[in-house]
C-alpha cells in the first residue's frame, strides 16, 4: 500500500502543509516497505482491526460492500494507521524492555 510512490502525490492545500505527508513523499519506497515488514504479527492484527473498525466492515455474506473515498481521506486513514503502528511498536518495545528488566531483577 505504502510502496506506491504516487499515493501521496496531490496538490491539495492540506497535503502541502502536512509535514508528515511531505516527509513520506521524500522517502524511498523500499524504506517504507522495510518499515512495514518490521511490524510484528500482533501489531499488524491490531492495525487491521482498527482500520476495519474505521471503515465499518460488514460480513461478506449477504453484503456487497464497496467503499469509496477521495485521496485526501484515504491519506488520512493511512496516516492514522501508521501512527497507530508506530505507537504500538513503541509499546511493544516498552513491554519487552520491562520484561527484560523484571527478569534481570529476579535473577539477583
Amino acid at each position: 500500500m505504502v510502496s506506491n510512490s504516487n499515493f501521496f502525490n496531490s496538490n491539495s492545500e492540506e497535503q502541502q502543509t502536512n509535514i508528515l505527508i511531505q516527509y513520506l513523499q521524500k522517502q524511498n519506497p523500499e524504506i517504507l516497505a522495510q518499515v512495514a515488514r518490521s511490524a510484528s504479527p500482533e501489531i499488524k492484527e491490531i492495525i487491521s482491526n482498527n482500520v476495519k473498525g474505521l471503515v465499518g466492515i460488514l460480513p461478506p455474506e449477504g453484503f456487497n460492500v464497496q467503499i469509496m473515498t477521495d485521496r485526501e481521506n484515504l491519506g488520512t486513514l493511512l496516516a492514522s494507521a501508521m501512527m497507530t503502528g508506530y505507537f504500538l511498536h513503541q509499546m511493544e518495545q516498552r513491554m519487552n524492555l520491562e520484561s527484560t528488566l523484571l527478569d534481570s531483577d529476579s535473577m539477583k
